[in-house]
């Protein structure tokens, strides 16, 4: 049920594939570290070329890394730094073509090329944290994939309560 091979069509059509399969993981559960695992492990597998999945919780201060899929990553991330900083910061998505292009980007994995962050924010306005991913191929993210990850970050944003 949960396989990049089960998705099809227009990448439009897949993004709705996807968000569909995703529903079903969150289906019923509220925990956001079990939420985030599985929608890490989801994106992760369903979609080509991606080197890391993941999701940074806002702790009042900084972004700490949650559950994620790739290489080991960095732990914390300031507000104030890098593609995830500016996410949280200015509560909009990233879409970056070139990381390095980015003079304050964090390198976490040096084989990441593009990224795209998705900030998370509660019904009442507060900051949850950011949706990450980065791929080792340049400008990977267009705009059918920020469409697509949103409403999947919409989507476990919803699963919270």
């Amino acid at each position: 049920m949960f396989t990049s091979s089960s998705l099809s069509g227009s990448k439009r059509e897949q993004y709705a594939q996807l968000a569909e399969q995703a529903k079903a993981l969150l289906a019923g559960e509220r925990d956001r570290i079990a939420n985030a695992a599985n929608l890490s492990a989801l994106v992760y597998h369903a979609l080509p070329d991606l080197n890391w999945v993941g999701f940074y919780f806002y702790d009042g201060t900084e972004l700490v890394v949650g559950p994620f899929q790739g290489l080991p990553a960095c732990v914390r991330i300031p507000l104030d730094k890098g593609v995830c900083g500016a996410a949280a910061r200015s509560r909009q998505t990233q879409r970056v073509e070139d990381v390095h292009a980015v003079p304050d980007h964090i390198a976490c994995d040096a084989a990441s090329r593009s990224e795209l962050v998705v900030p998370l924010i509660a019904p009442d306005g507060a900051l949850i944290g950011v949706f990450d991913l980065d791929s080792p191929a340049l400008a990977r993210f267009d705009t059918d994939d920020q469409a697509g990850l949103e409403a999947i970050a919409a989507l476990f944003v919803a699963s919270l309560g």
